[in-house]
């Protein structure tokens, strides 16, 4: 006599390897996207914010360093004029 439990109408053979083929990828891929998330604190470097970047020329430092408070509108204008009238000699 043949006693069915119902569990062989399911996977075979076949149908496991399928499902072990597909899984373990996926959690491999789990597991990598996880720690990356892990490592870089949950930000991609692209959306991390960097420093700003550096003035290029004497008015864009002049400008930086009066933005940041260093000196104050007199000596930012008498530097400006001193950095224009350079340029026209």
């Amino acid at each position: 006599m043949h006693w069915d439990d119902g569990w062989h109408d399911g996977m075979g053979g076949l149908g496991w390897l399928v499902m072990v083929l597909v899984m373990v990828p996926f959690w491999v891929g789990v597991v990598w996207v996880v720690t990356n998330a892990v490592r870089n604190g949950g930000l991609t470097r692209a959306s991390v914010p960097s420093t700003p970047p550096l003035a290029t020329g004497p008015e864009a430092v002049l400008h930086d360093r009066f933005a940041r408070g260093e000196i104050d509108v007199e000596e930012y204008h008498h530097r400006l004029d001193a950095i224009r009238a350079k340029r026209l000699v």
